[in-house]
């Protein structure tokens, strides 16, 4: 049986690092997993929980295998551990924190993967980046511009899930989505 990668997608301030912890626990219970990215940045950097490594340690990794899929964006380098491989082989779900610019490759590899995108209504980010305090107004307002793009030239099939309500919500369509993959995955033919 083959099992079903979900590759999750969204905008910077769209709530995903929140929703992969929240979602965690919930879906090892269906059996599934939160993969934990590799990246070159700082283990005190804040944000997602991912295995900070140098530079340095991360092109060993690539050139040896460790990864299933790797790719790099804002100035890091990120990858996704193989261990997935044997996951799926095994029939699991595997959420993945992906990157829009990596999809189309990541789709080649894993013809039958789950493309979802996280959206928040600009309102409502407005909000939480106001409230988070971490940003000036003229930057709130140029993030909120590039997350407006964020999805175009996303090719279909893609599915959309909303993060503007509460954190709640969010994670049981998510789990909705894991359970619809997990029922696709087990009637295909493996």
């Amino acid at each position: 049986m083959s099992g079903k990668l979900i590759y999750l997608m969204g905008p910077s301030g769209s709530g995903k690092d929140s929703l992969l912890q929240a979602a965690a626990a919930p879906l090892a219970g269906r059996g599934g997993h939160v993969v934990r990215r590799v990246i070159t940045r700082s283990a005190e950097a804040r944000g997602e929980d991912a295995e900070a490594v140098t530079p340095e340690a991360f092109e060993r990794l690539e050139r040896n295998g460790a990864f299933a899929m790797s790719w790099r964006a804002n100035g890091l380098c990120y990858g996704i551990p193989r261990q997935i491989d044997d996951w799926l082989a095994r029939g699991h779900v595997v959420l993945v924190n992906g990157s829009r610019g990596h999809l189309e490759q990541a789709r080649r590899r894993y013809p039958g993967l789950l493309a979802v995108l996280l959206q928040v209504a600009p309102e409502v980010l407005r909000q939480r980046l106001v409230a988070r305090g971490r940003e000036t107004p003229a930057q709130i307002e140029a993030r909120l511009a590039r997350n407006a793009a964020f999805a175009e030239g996303l090719a279909p099939p893609l599915r959309v899930l909303d993060n503007s309500s509460s954190l709640e919500t969010c994670v049981r369509g998510l789990l909705a989505l894991v359970d619809e993959a997990a029922v696709s995955a087990a009637a295909t033919p493996g």
